[in-house]
């Protein structure tokens, strides 16, 4: 399986034309299976961000798609909407519903609306009730099939980087997760890329199952954070029958495309080696 992970578009006054350009010329030369967009597809929620990100949408490779929103594609400054109708936009031109499952012969997907329009500005939470519908996701699936989560917040720190608090309630959620045999989740919200496991952060009391945790910085906006100030990336998961890689890409500017700096592979659980990687940082 052959999964694209883009996230923080932010179509509105930081997105960036030329790279969206080369995004979407280098998702069509990937030849993905399944695309993850991981929120805060628009800068202000505003219909005519959200018209723009539909139509980059649209031009994406015509694959099933996973998409949730982030804390910037619910209204900041239009009060009432974000009290009486925080999602009516993202349902109107994005997807009707907030929270998905999408099923493949390797892996089940879960999206998750992690957005708190009226609890928190920036950060996000996960409620009891969604925790459950993931359960309810994955109770069909068998040993074998991957247990995939895709949401806009964060739920570990990201290493070198000072903003980095986690969503409240992380570690419990990241416990829930783990008891649901997790193997790994998709975020974004940060601007900044890493990939890491939950037991680097939260030991916990199940050592014998760690969550492979994969964060997408800006894919097409100008806010790259920390490491990635000033960068645009995306990740490309490679799911086989013995191992996870997770291949990170940045754009270049001077070239006007994006191509691979790095690369990390992990085991399959029951596995012991994988194969090595071949792409070196920049």
């Amino acid at each position: 399986m052959n999964l694209l992970h883009l996230s923080d578009l932010h179509f509105g006054k930081p997105y960036l034309p030329q790279v969206g350009s080369a995004l979407l010329a280098q998702a069509a030369a990937l030849k993905p299976d399944t695309i993850v967009i991981s929120g805060d597809l628009t800068q202000r929620a505003k219909a005519s961000e959200y018209a723009a990100a539909r139509a980059f949408l649209d031009q994406l490779p015509a694959v099933p798609r996973v998409v949730v929103p982030g804390n910037h594609d619910v209204p900041l400054y239009r009060f009432w909407e974000r009290l009486l109708r925080p999602h009516a936009l993202y349902r109107r031109y994005i997807a009707p519903e907030l929270n998905v499952v999408h099923r493949t012969t390797e892996a089940v997907i879960v999206g998750l609306d992690s957005t708190a329009p009226y609890r928190a500005i920036k950060n996000g939470r996960l409620k009891r009730q969604q925790l459950e519908f993931c359960e309810q996701a994955f109770a069909q699936t068998t040993p074998d099939t991957l247990r995939i989560i895709a949401m806009h917040h964060h739920l570990i720190p990201a290493p070198t980087f000072a903003r980095t608090r986690p969503m409240p309630d992380a570690k419990r959620t990241l416990e829930t997760l783990t008891r649901l045999r997790v193997d790994l989740v998709l975020a974004g919200h940060l601007h900044r890329a890493y990939v890491g496991n939950s037991l680097d952060v939260y030991t916990g009391q199940q050592r014998d199952h760690g969550i492979i945790v994969v964060q997408c910085g800006t894919s097409t906006s100008r806010r790259g954070r920390g490491l990635e100030r000033e960068k645009n990336s995306f990740n490309q998961i490679e799911l086989t029958a013995t191992q996870i890689r997770v291949v990170h890409y940045h754009y270049h500017d001077s070239r006007g495309e994006f191509s691979p700096v790095s690369c990390h592979t992990f085991a399959r659980p029951g596995q012991i080696t994988v194969a090595a990687c071949g792409y070196p940082h920049d």
